[in-house]
């Protein structure tokens, strides 16, 4: 069960964290902390808290993580890094196995907790055993046992009951932009599908990807020319099916950024279920979580250095050592960014804006120039994050929520998954589509310290309860099952389509305990 932190007068759930690769039978991880804190009592390793699904055995995860909240010794959370250092160790149950595991630094977040990752690179037979310290005090329930078989990413082991597996994971039962999408969808008739989504959106321009999922196992032929960010939707499907026997389903993926399907649910003919990255308030598409969340919750700790996971760890100086500027910096791919740096160059007291890269309005670069790129977490030594669209919604914006900085966001047509959660002046503050209260809002949230920083507390942990990796897997599979209960007709493997294997990695061979499949099955 998730543990609650009583913030401000206002109860959330934590939320989480990921990393890269190195060998060993053994890791750890320490961190320790001078910086200054609200002295409490001292530090009660006892009544510290640990949790979340790096302390389950049989949550497979890319990276796995927990949490850490410090505790004084009269039972009030700390609200700022303690003095003193916690550590974590993690090593095989038995001696005589020998296992892959990278366990990067132990990432602190800032306000008294803490995000611990590790990515295994073999399976465990036998099991793990976590130790957490503080000092040399056990934390909480340590050692955490954790008994095996413990399978890494890539190991092929799915669960064969979806019930089991979704319990496991504390799945939600109901996902509002869910509900919303497919209540368009009473009924999905595949044959209708195949007649009209190929002519439709599949000719030369197209980027559509029709898949099929049968026996768990993934097919596919592509639609279009533009199809190459198939990779994104293979990989997370892979991931998923390695995790839990998928439902047989036939469905058709927009890979494009924008919402293709416009028809509205009373229309005649009536609109067609297709899946893609983002949303829009005149569109009927069903929304995923973008492949840029995807792939970085993918490659946590592996093939990204920015994630969902890292951000929590690396927000910038304590909110009052921040920059009181609101801050900007992107591509020029909508016009209203350009905007943005015109009224930074006229009010640079209020506002820095600038464009690193310009593709979509190359005649301007003259006018408004063209700043150097910067690093992501260096965004947050700003108080005021500047959230504007780019060609969709900004997917930027998940990541400046997780910060410990105010996000300032363009009202939008467009829409991710999670928005549905997320309240104006409740986790952000909302600007026009045209920008023209801008320099005002800038103005009143430097008037207003305190209820801005609560404001920005508020969308930081709630951004980090919504947008845990465990939740992406729960909301993918829950489309797939809320589509296959409506879809009439029998999935096939439809001319053209290939076979998608799983990656073939010799150097994590797993050997999956889980009880096998039957021939009826297969």
């Amino acid at each position: 069960m998730p543990v609650m932190l009583l913030w401000l007068g206002v109860w959330v759930s934590l939320g989480l964290l990921p990393g890269a690769a190195s060998s060993s039978s053994s890791s750890s991880s320490s961190f320790s902390s001078s910086s200054s804190w609200e002295p409490l009592e001292p530090v009660s390793a006892e009544k510290s808290l640990a949790w979340g699904p790096g302390l389950e055995a049989e949550l497979t995860l890319p990276a796995r993580y927990f949490y850490l909240q410090a505790v004084s010794s009269d039972g009030r959370n700390c609200t700022r890094s303690p003095p003193g250092q916690f550590s974590v160790s993690i090593k095989p149950l038995s001696a005589r196995e020998s296992i892959q595991i990278h366990v990067p630094k132990l990432l602190d977040r800032n306000d008294g907790s803490f995000l611990m990752r590790y990515r295994l690179h073999t399976s465990v037979k036998e099991g793990l055993k976590v130790e957490i310290l503080y000092g040399d005090a056990h934390v909480a329930q340590s050692p955490y046992i954790l008994k095996g078989p413990i399978y890494h990413e890539y190991c092929d082991c799915p669960e064969k009951d979806a019930e089991v597996w979704k319990k496991s994971l504390s799945c939600p039962s109901e996902e509002a932009q869910i509900t919303e999408d497919f209540a368009a969808f009473p009924s999905i008739d595949l044959q209708q599908m195949f007649k009209e989504v190929p002519p439709r959106f599949g000719q030369r321009m197209g980027a559509i990807v029709h898949y099929a999922i049968l026996n768990n196992r993934i097919y596919r032929r592509t639609l279009g020319k533009y199809t190459d960010f198939k990779m994104f939707s293979d990989e997370m499907l892979l991931s998923l099916s390695r995790k839990v026997r998928l439902p047989d389903v036939e469905f058709y993926v927009n890979v494009a950024d924008w919402p293709i399907e416009h028809r509205k649910a009373n229309d005649t003919p009536g609109p067609v279920p297709i899946l893609s990255w983002c949303g829009s308030v005149d569109s009927a598409d069903i929304v995923l979580p973008t492949y840029d969340v995807t792939h970085s919750t993918l490659e946590t700790l592996r093939g990204v250095t920015n994630d969902l996971l890292s951000v929590q760890g690396n927000t910038g100086p304590v909110w009052e050592n921040k920059t009181e500027q609101g801050f900007f910096r992107g591509r020029d791919s909508r016009e209203e960014r350009l905007l943005l740096v015109k009224l930074s160059k006229e009010n640079p007291e209020l506002l820095d804006a600038g464009i690193t890269g310009y593709f979509f309005f190359r005649e301007k670069e003259k006018e408004l120039g063209k700043v150097p790129l910067m690093g992501f977490f260096d965004f947050f030594k700003y108080k005021y994050q500047v959230s504007v669209d780019g060609t969709v919604a900004a997917y930027r914006f998940p990541y400046l929520l997780l910060g410990d900085s105010v996000v300032l966001k363009q009202s939008s047509p467009y829409y991710e998954y999670f928005y549905k959660e997320l309240s104006p002046w409740s986790h952000y503050i909302p600007i026009k589509r045209n920008l023209e209260d801008l320099l005002e809002k800038i103005k009143w949230v430097k008037e207003n310290d305190e209820v801005v920083r609560k404001i920005a507390k508020e969308g930081q942990m709630t951004a980090r309860e919504l947008l845990q990796p465990h939740r992406f897997y729960c909301y993918y599979f829950k489309v797939f099952q809320e589509y296959a209960e409506r879809q009439t007709g029998k999935p096939e493997i439809r001319d053209g389509m290939e076979f998608v294997p799983q990656p073939d990695d010799k150097t994590s061979l797993c050997d999956c305990h889980r009880k096998k499949l039957s021939k009826d099955e297969l």
